[in-house]
């Protein structure tokens, strides 16, 4: 593909390095900022830095989030008793758009997956258990909230055994509403929301 400019022909090599964006609809978003007025242009360029630079994660559940702890964890109106394990935080989003959950999260950053080199001590399971664990903890429940695959379900049950010890905290995964084989992020609201109401606990 030409250019008729090197500065277009940087953006649009820029742009068509995010997921999903060929070089057609990469040099039509950049012609597009081109005709925009300069104060569109600018405030997608600062929003775009300010949250890569400033956007931090929750020191509780590893959440995005503006400060150090997100805004679901410092919300006493949450049942803090029920914690959802996610993978990540597209999952987070998801749930919450059903409308139906109103505990707490634990982003996981990923699920176990030998192939491709993530092991346990690469996601944040230890700040699980040791979440759950702790005296002055209020989790009862930790929900497993993964993503049906052979990865997720090899995730969750390591962390079943994980925490199947603890006294007092039950542990459940959400009910198989989502397929086998499905992604959280793109099951309907209302299978993904009746998943998390429909959970099963798991025995021991």
């Amino acid at each position: 593909m030409d250019f008729p400019s090197k500065l277009i022909e940087n953006a649009v090599g820029e742009l068509a390095r995010l997921p999903g964006i060929g070089k057609k609809t990469a040099l039509r978003l950049a012609l597009h900022l081109l005709k925009a007025d300069t104060d569109t242009t600018a405030s997608l360029a600062e929003a775009l830095a300010k949250m890569r630079f400033e956007i931090t994660y929750c020191r509780t559940c590893h959440s995005i989030s503006d400060a150090e702890e997100c805004s679901i964890c410092a919300n006493q109106l949450r049942d803090h008793a029920q914690v959802c394990v996610v993978a990540d935080v597209r999952d987070v989003i998801a749930i919450e758009n059903t409308g139906q959950y109103r505990g707490v999260y634990h982003v996981l950053g990923g699920v176990i997956s030998p192939i491709e080199g993530v092991g346990p001590t690469d996601l944040h399971i230890d700040s699980l258990v040791e979440r759950a664990a702790a005296e002055d903890s209020d989790v009862r429940e930790v929900i497993l909230a993964i993503s049906p695959t052979m990865e997720g379900d090899t995730t969750a049950f390591y962390l079943s055994r994980r925490l199947r010890d603890l006294p007092n905290v039950h542990i459940s995964t959400i009910a198989r509403g989502i397929p086998m084989g499905g992604e959280l992020e793109y099951a309907d609201e209302i299978t993904l929301g009746r998943s998390i109401v429909d959970r099963q606990r798991q025995v021991n």
